[in-house]
């Protein structure tokens, strides 16, 4: 295997283990910052900001310059703000550590992405999963290591986040021996502008919506279970693990399927499996079984939609890293918003807010993918007429 490849799936287990750091360990921030939990969950909505501001500026800048000496920089600032968080008592502060911690996420996301869509091209599908199974990888493991440390430790959560941060250190080391791949041309990448706009903010909603879901139920299924003692705080922390362990699981199963079928079919699949597992959470919300059984195939169904996303959108559009980063902008606008939404509304409305929320956003999910497919033929049989011409 490329070693180049390696490195970008390193890279993506310490992002994983960074996203899903938040969640386990939000009750413990409001306690360090003396915050309320509607006031805490404003750290999922700040980091997002950033991760929005970074997802802009990155497609831009990978068009530009080398992408691996920009990967190492992000990687390392990104493991710093993870170091500092335990230090910092005072909400304001934290809040601006997230709002930088979220610029460094979004690059290396947009970045890494990027990267493989260039060194794949329309193959990317099965090596797309691939990559974003390390993601998943490192998601399941951030809350069993939170888990493990604040046993460890009476509840604390500064060791976890200290051994977190060390995570970056194996994709850096990797990106200073090997060259970065070459930058994309513009004029490869662009056919018709009309027709690209459009597929481009399709992509963009459809990944606001899913994003959105995902987030909010990593980031609220540990105070969802534990406000309405389903289990208790460290099994809450392990169902969290479990969600994004059925995630990176789904991930693996489904590299061999990537490469046999058409994106849209695996998208319409999951789609539906996301659909019938909110179905199991929202009529069993009192049954402890249906939370683990409803979560795990959650997890499962989940796991192919973002990267067979992109690679969709590769099949469609031969993507350069500023229409890379668009679809970063809109799934860290659903990032940001969703989550905060069900905070507000969680104390006010009770816990069931939660499922209710995500279900609701999976179905608009839904209608906006069917639009996305009808638009993307439309475009294919356009491209093709031009062709034959």
């Amino acid at each position: 295997m490329d070693k180049k490849v390696i490195a970008y799936f390193l890279a993506f287990i310490a992002l994983g283990m960074t996203s899903a750091a938040l969640g386990p360990t939000l009750p413990g921030l409001a306690e360090q910052t003396d915050t309320q939990l509607s006031g805490i969950s404003f750290l999922f909505a700040t980091r997002s900001l950033g991760y929005l501001a970074g997802s802009i500026l990155a497609g831009r800048i990978y068009d530009r310059l080398p992408g691996h000496p920009l990967l190492m920089v992000l990687l390392l600032l990104m493991g710093v703000s993870l170091a500092l968080v335990p230090f910092i008592g005072q909400l304001w502060l934290l809040t601006f550590l997230m709002l930088l911690a979220g610029v460094m996420e979004s690059g290396v996301d947009v970045g890494t992405n990027t990267l493989m869509v260039w060194r794949f091209g329309e193959k990317v599908g099965p090596y797309m999963n691939s990559l974003h199974f390390f993601f998943g990888l490192g998601a399941f493991l951030s809350p069993i290591i939170i888990a493990q440390t604040m046993l460890a430790t009476d509840g604390g959560i500064r060791l976890a986040y200290w051994a977190l941060s060390l995570t970056v250190l194996p994709a850096v080391v990797l990106f200073l021996r090997f060259p970065s791949m070459p930058i994309r041309q513009r004029n490869t990448a662009v056919d018709d502008n009309k027709a690209n706009t459009l597929l481009i903010v399709l992509v963009a909603a459809f990944l606001f919506l899913y994003v959105g879901a995902e987030v909010s139920y990593g980031g609220w299924i540990y105070t969802y279970a534990t406000t309405l003692e389903l289990s208790s705080s460290t099994a809450a922390a392990y169902l969290t693990s479990f969600f994004w362990g059925a995630l990176t699981v789904g991930r693996l199963l489904s590299i061999p399927i990537a490469a046999k079928l058409h994106p849209k079919t695996l998208l319409g699949g999951a789609l539906g499996g996301a659909l019938l597992s909110m179905g199991i959470l929202l009529t069993g919300q009192n049954s402890g079984t249906a939370l683990w059984v409803g979560t795990i195939g959650l997890g499962l169904s989940m796991s192919v939609i973002f990267p067979t996303t992109i690679a969709l959108a590769e099949h469609t559009l031969s993507l350069s890293g500023q229409m890379t980063s668009y679809f970063f902008v809109g799934a860290s606008l659903g990032a940001m918003t969703v989550p905060w939404l069900i905070g507000q509304m969680f104390e006010r409305i009770g816990p069931v807010v939660t499922m209710i929320t995500i279900l609701i956003t999976l179905l608009i999910a839904v209608a906006v993918f069917g639009l996305l497919i009808w638009q993307a033929r439309l475009h294919q049989e356009a491209k093709a007429a031009r062709l034959s011409m």
